[in-house]
């Protein structure tokens, strides 16, 4: 499929983004619809020549709504929850208003850079197997303290985990040293404080929509099951 590219500098602002915006989501779409497994974007290298400086942030779970799965939401309480999230896929919102105004400050010397900004896990490429069939099992190995805290709580790990957030190159390229992670998490419940930032705890629920919906806090097409089984 060929692809016609506008101008900006002899085209209209609004056809640039029709073209180059709309039409690309076009095309991700029909190609989902398709079944196409890969997609590849070319763009011309003229776009590295002026410009903004630009950081991408990619960020994991860092709101305090309730989780979208109503499977999860009556298997497991929502602190408990979101403590095992800080393992593999959520962030303290104090550590993402951080990550931005590092962002900022680095972007003119970097140009161009796309960051995965998560709490920083514990897991390595070890654990992978333990992840996927006993999760339990590899944060004992790395957080052990976590299973007595567990226990006088009532809590529970979920069996198993299916994805994990590497913040490695954020921590390398924007110095961001992330102050929450699943073992300060441990350390707070341990000496019963709200695991939780001052801030994130200033900030509090925003929800995602203003209207209620009968299985989660917005319309979940997909089966609810408890998080982290698949």
């Amino acid at each position: 499929m060929r692809r016609r590219f506008t101008n900006i500098t002899t085209h209209e602002k609004q056809a640039f983004v029709d073209t180059n915006v709309t039409r690309t989501l076009n095309l991700l779409e029909e190609a989902t619809t398709a079944g196409v497994r890969a997609f590849v974007f070319t763009s011309s290298t003229s776009v590295f020549g002026r410009g903004l400086s630009a950081i991408v942030l990619r960020t994991s779970r860092f709101f305090p709504d309730e989780d979208d799965r109503k499977a999860t939401r009556d298997a497991y309480e929502d602190d408990n929850v979101k403590a095992n999230e800080f393992l593999y896929r959520r962030a303290d919102i104090e550590d993402v208003v951080n990550v931005h105004l590092l962002a900022l400050e680095k972007a003119p010397a970097i140009g161009f850079g796309r960051y995965i900004v998560s709490a920083t896990t514990p897991f390595t490429s070890e654990d992978l197997q333990d992840l996927h069939t006993n999760a339990p099992a590899a944060v004992a190995r790395r957080v052990p303290g976590y299973v007595d805290v567990y226990a006088r709580r009532g809590w529970s790990m979920f069996p198993h985990v299916d994805r994990v957030y590497v913040n490695d190159r954020a921590r390398a390229e924007l110095g961001w040293s992330p102050c929450y992670d699943f073992a300060r998490v441990t350390d707070l419940l341990r000496n019963g404080n709200d695991f939780r930032s001052a801030l994130a705890r200033a900030v509090g629920t925003k929800l995602y929509h203003e209207d209620m919906f009968p299985d989660g806090p917005y319309p979940v097409e997909e089966t609810n099951r408890p998080q982290g089984i698949r």
